[in-house]
Parts: structure tokens; sequence; C-alpha cells
């Protein structure tokens, strides 16, 4: 069971960490979208972040994490998250990729997801990128001291299933900072005015996982790739979040968006 107790708050110093590896986080993903073109793999993707990380002094939060061998997760398609980059997987004209990634700088976490269009893609992958894209800010406003955990999830499923799509519920957002993963677990999906309390100083990281289809989702052997059951299309977006008095700060937003 979550204990509000559990929850560490962080300090002005810390936040300000923070603030540095969502920087990284953000510039690198700024950067990886506009790089991927039909054409490319996802194994060149993850090669460029290593490439990036290391340009900046940050470390990879994923990789060897429970034994995931990469620095990057990219979902392609009807994968929902934790794909694992390949040599061998080449990305194609009308395909979506979900890109979720994250750093370390002076021991604390940023974290973060977006799902890139490759080439051009349909109206109906258009319109799960959006919407997803969408249900997070929902979410984020949602966010602030004294707001509550289901608060944010309600926001999210609110926007999403109003839109016709499946929510998942398997994976959830978290607390971050020391860790990758802390307390308090963050779903996208929730009643308002339930869950914990959020205090300022709390840093959470919100990302929906949307479906076109049915929310069900299952793990391949390789006991990393999630992916719909239905094999229809998957969007992901991610921030990392600090809790205010008057409501969020994103740590992982790109400069100028």
């Amino acid at each position: 069971m979550f204990m509000e107790k559990a929850v560490e708050l962080k300090s002005a110093e810390e936040l300000a960490t923070m603030r540095r590896a969502g920087a990284v986080v953000a510039d690198i993903l700024v950067l990886l979208s506009k790089t991927i073109v039909p054409g490319m793999t996802t194994g060149d993707i993850d090669r460029i972040a290593r490439e990036e990380l290391k340009k900046r002094g940050a470390k990879p939060a994923f990789l060897n994490y429970h034994g995931f061998p990469a620095v990057i997760c990219l979902s392609v398609n009807h994968e929902v998250v934790h794909g694992i980059p390949s040599p061998k997987r080449v990305l194609k004209d009308g395909d979506i990729l979900g890109v979720d990634f994250g750093c370390v700088i002076d021991r604390f976490y940023g974290d973060s997801a977006v799902t890139v269009p490759v080439g051009t893609v349909s109206p109906e992958a258009q319109r799960l990128i959006r919407v997803t894209r969408e249900s997070l800010e929902k979410g984020i406003a949602a966010v602030k001291a004294g707001a509550r955990i289901g608060d944010i999830g309600a926001a999210v499923s609110a926007h999403a299933e109003a839109a016709g799509y499946g929510v998942v519920r398997e994976f959830v957002g978290h607390g971050i900072g020391r860790a990758l993963h802390e307390e308090p677990p963050v779903p996208n999906y929730g009643k308002p005015g339930t869950g914990p309390r959020l205090k300022a100083g709390m840093t959470i990281a919100i990302e929906p996982m949307v479906n076109l289809g049915t929310a069900a989702v299952e793990t391949l052997a390789d006991g990393w790739t999630a992916v719909t059951k239905d094999r229809k299309l998957s969007a992901h977006f991610e921030h990392t979040v600090a809790v205010t008095e008057t409501g969020a700060e994103v740590l992982t937003r790109p400069t100028g968006a």
C-alpha cells in the first residue's frame, strides 16, 4: 500500500539539478524527433542518443535498468512501451514511433517521451498522437499542491476516452528524483479527489499511453516490449513535473515550447 510519508520532497537545490537533467532529456528528444526519417533503424536512434548523452556529460537512465539493453525505448506502431532498439528494425514511411528517454545528472533523473510520425502518417495516426499529447497536458493542468493523484488520472482518461481511445492500465506514471521510479504511482485513470495528496516539492512523471483500440496490452517474448492486444496503434507522451503551490513546473519541456 502507498504511504505518503514514502514520498521525498525535493529541495530548491535538488530541483535545480532536476531541471538540468530535464533540459538534457528535452534537448535530445527534440534532436531525435527532427532526425527520425524512413529508412533509419531503431538501432541508429539508440546510437545517436548515446552520443548525445556523452556530449552533454550525462548518464543514461535506462541502460541496464533491470537489464534493459539500450539507452532509449523505441516502440513502433502497435508497440506501447519498452521497445528494444535494433539495427535490424527499419522504420517505414507511415510508422509512428514512441520515443521514451531519460538521463541522470549528479544522481538525479529526468524522464520524458514523445510519439513521432515517421514520414507521412495517416490522419488516424495524426489524431491519436494529438489526443495523447493533449491528454498529457490535461493531466499536467490538474497538478498543484493540495490536489490528488486521482485528479491527474481522471483528467488524462476523460480526454482520451472522450475521443474513443483506450487508456492503458498496466503501465503508469511514477515519482522520480534520486531514482527513476519513486513513490507515488501516477495512474492515467482515476477519480477526482481520490488518492495521495500532492505537495509542493514532489516530482512526478506523468505518461499517458493511449491506444487506438482497446486498452488491453500484452508483453512479447523478449520480456520487455508491450504491445496492444488488438495490434492497433498506440501513442505515448511523458513529462517530468515538479509540484508547486500554484501548479506544475514541467522540467522536461523543450525551450520555447
